[in-house]
């Protein structure tokens, strides 16, 4: 009964085909929750693979409906004593839209396919097999020690890609029930392929559009030209005095007042080589004296996400009408997302550009999170990964991205220990996404050792 036990059971798992079994018969599930139609497949993978899979494990469960989720809810509890320290897990079954014609050839988002070392599938990284490797390594520790050492809480649910409607209220509504110590949770990208990886919260978002109406339909642009204001070329000016030529936000409100100490010493050793794809990095882009890491896990950016004047797919000869703009802030923790538009209206104004209008989306707003990497539970966690992996994995302030984690951290106000099975380069939300086997079988192995180390010397003490 010992630490390297647990660690080589998980590995078998992997060895022995069970682990690659089982997430290929939940790839096969098409639960893509931006389909209305596929309703009734996001219950079936709760009932027909969570349920099974965590009662098998101990686990009492029951699954729970909000009035403000498109989607059920799996609430899972396993306590072994009430005075043991207690993780709260979180995974999502559904998946975004299979896109199933633009597979490579030989390829199906629904059939889980080894090419290479690297499995293919819908699910297999974004979020299925990161909750997979999880459970898996849960069930290695109770098999090895005969228990856990500490108490397992988790939660499911089946509305991610859909910005998670319901699940905030959710958590509000069963604070108590779902309280814990900490949660641990797996998703999102490790920084490269080959090292760990813990991120401690997310970026947040807010995506907010600026037009100008001008007149009511276009002008002859030899007849009018010289004469008329052109919407296009007075919102381009509005945009460029929100962000410099070179990336470089331009309004101090939209951004934190400093990059903390200890977010800057945890990315010194977490550099970014390339991009998914091979692309490189380009230096000389975004805030000026920060490093490219630095940029993305520590600081904002403000991106055109779509623009459009005229008649984009087949211009005339007129000037167009009305021209529009979809931007959105990718902020750290000490911006305010609701005090985005105020100021950008603010700035406009005093820019000369009154006559541009300016609109939260509000479906478009998520918060951001992060937890201090000074925190003893990042300590703990660095420590157990490093002991079972041999090397220091990388701590990521937040992702670069964005996660529900406001609900854990804001709501439910605990720590957030983020362990991602996956890496940049996977195609996530596009065709061919797929997942390294050599991280399958590495993440395996760091959960075990993780959930060993909870059971063997509670953190009761933070």
């Amino acid at each position: 009964m010992t630490r390297e036990a647990a660690i080589a059971r998980a590995e078998a798992f992997f060895d022995d085909g069970t682990f690659r079994e089982t997430l290929a018969r939940r790839v096969a599930m098409p639960t893509e929750s931006q389909n209305p139609d596929r309703a009734e497949a996001l219950v079936a993978y709760l009932e027909r693979e969570m349920i099974p899979n965590l009662e098998k494990l101990g686990f009492k469960t029951e699954i729970v409906e909000h009035p403000a989720a498109r989607a059920p809810f799996l609430i899972a509890e396993r306590i072994e004593d009430p005075a043991l320290p207690t993780v709260l897990g979180y995974g999502h079954g559904d998946v975004i839209r299979g896109l199933d014609a633009d597979w490579d050839d030989g390829l199906s988002p629904w059939t889980m396919t080894d090419k290479g070392d690297r499995w293919y599938g819908r699910g297999v990284v974004d979020n299925k097999g990161q909750h997979a490797i999880n459970l898996d390594a849960l069930e290695a520790v109770l098999e090895t020690r005969g228990r856990l050492g500490f108490n397992v809480k988790y939660l499911i649910e089946m509305g991610e890609e859909v910005g998670s409607p319901g699940l905030r209220e959710l958590c509000a509504d069963h604070r108590e029930r779902l309280k814990a110590d900490v949660l641990i949770g797996s998703d999102g990208p490790r920084l490269s392929e080959q090292r760990p990886t813990i991120f401690l919260g997310s970026r947040g978002g807010v995506s907010f559009d600026m037009w100008i109406d001008a007149r009511d339909g276009g002008r002859h642009s030899g007849n009018w030209g010289g004469l008329l204001s052109n919407p296009a070329i007075q919102l381009s000016h509005a945009i460029a005095s929100l962000v410099g030529p070179t990336g470089q936000i331009r309004l101090p409100d939209l951004v934190p007042p400093e990059l903390p100490a200890s977010v800057r010493r945890v990315l010194a050793d977490c550099d970014i080589m390339e991009g998914p794809e091979g692309e490189e990095i380009e230096p000389w882009w975004g805030e000026p004296g920060l490093t490219p890491t630095e940029r993305v896990f520590g600081w904002c950016s403000l991106e055109v996400l779509a623009t459009e004047a005229g008649n984009p797919k087949t211009p005339v000869n007129a000037i167009p009408p009305r021209a529009w703009v979809r931007m959105q802030l990718r902020f750290v923790v000490d911006v305010d997302p609701f005090t985005v538009v105020p100021a950008v209206r603010r700035h406009l104004d005093r820019q000369g550009f009154s006559n541009v209008q300016v609109e939260l989306m509000r479906d478009g707003l998520f918060n951001a999170t992060r937890l201090d990497p000074d925190d003893p539970w990042v300590t703990w966690a660095v420590g157990s990964i490093q002991r079972t992996t041999g090397a220091k994995p990388a701590i990521l302030p937040n992702l670069g991205g964005s996660l529900p984690n406001d609900a854990f951290s804001d709501i439910l106000g605990m720590p957030t220990i983020w362990v991602p099975h996956s890496y940049p380069g996977c195609s996530q939300h596009a065709p061919n996404e797929h997942l390294p086997t050599h991280i399958v079988k590495e993440g395996l192995a760091i959960m075990a050792g993780l959930y060993w180390d909870l059971g063997e010397k509670p953190m009761l003490s933070v």
